[in-house]
């Protein structure tokens, strides 16, 4: 079918309106800059907060249980943590989520927000409500400005909240891990924010990549000491050292630089937690 930009022509000529229909040549309506993406802060104000918990609680919680039968090890590193920290963890299927956000102690899931790519969760909006209420999430740009994604991360973390992100960047879609982007170490340096690592196993049992529905499968969440940025370390080199932490915890391997020793294990219980240099 073609169009004949004569008819457009005349269209004009009888008196064309900005609210009525558009010449069919012409390209479709689009704003001249797009709109910067909000941080949904309305799903970390009350009463949303005690909806969201009510949610988990009484749903998203037990249906987790139920469902994976998870295990947890290294809960103590996040059990009394005195500073907001960024959680890094492996990705490969849509169960990671409420895997990971089971794993934490209540306190530490209740101050969490998690990351979300903004190109899949938030292009419908309806979407993107369900899962900030549900997951208290927010859009994570995968493909903008550095600068905005650390502005609106680190205004996250200055406000006391946690942040699990997904280095990865996407899901993997055989189970191994990937290349983290250089991203969270930068995240990581330039608020001088620690880093937990953690590993979920068994999610891809769960939901893999490209199926709509869960099935029941036994699961295992590890969690790392915190990891924070040396001195004169990169941004770059810092995100490598979190991708092996991650690949430690992935392995089972009780690395005492990954996992910490028996005695910083029973001291991370304490009242405040020691963070490593």
């Amino acid at each position: 079918m073609t169009f004949s930009p004569l008819k457009d022509v005349e269209q004009l000529r009888q008196g064309w309106r900005w609210n009525g229909p558009r010449p069919r040549t012409w390209a479709p309506p689009a704003p001249g800059v797009p709109d910067r993406p909000s941080n949904i802060g309305w799903a970390r104000a009350e009463p949303v907060r005690s909806l969201r918990w009510l949610v988990q609680r009484g749903l998203s919680m037990p249906f987790t249980r139920v469902m994976a039968s998870p295990v947890i090890e290294g809960r103590e590193w996040v059990q009394n943590l005195e500073r907001p920290v960024i959680l890094a963890a492996n990705h490969v299927s849509h169960a990671d989520t409420p895997l990971l956000l089971y794993a934490l102690p209540d306190g530490v899931r209740e101050q969490t927000v998690v990351a979300a790519a903004a190109d899949y969760w938030y292009r419908r909006p309806w979407l993107g409500r369900a899962v900030a209420l549900w997951l208290n999430t927010f859009p994570f740009s995968r493909t903008g400005s550095p600068q905005a994604v650390l502005h609106s991360s680190s205004l996250l973390l200055k406000s006391g909240w946690n942040l699990l992100i997904y280095p990865e960047g996407t899901r993997s879609p055989d189970g191994r891990l990937r290349e983290f982007k250089p991203g969270i170490g930068f995240l990581a340096v330039e608020t001088r924010t620690p880093v937990v690592p953690m590993h979920v196993q068994g999610s891809r049992r769960i939901m893999p990549k490209g199926r709509g529905y869960p099935l029941p499968a036994p699961a295992r969440v590890r969690i790392g000491r915190p990891l924070t940025p040396a001195r004169g370390e990169g941004s770059r080199a810092f995100a490598e050292r979190i991708e092996r932490a991650v690949q430690v915890l992935a392995e089972g391997r009780r690395e005492p630089e990954v996992v910490g020793t028996w005695i910083e294990r029973w001291r991370a219980t304490g009242p405040r937690i020691s963070l490593p240099p």
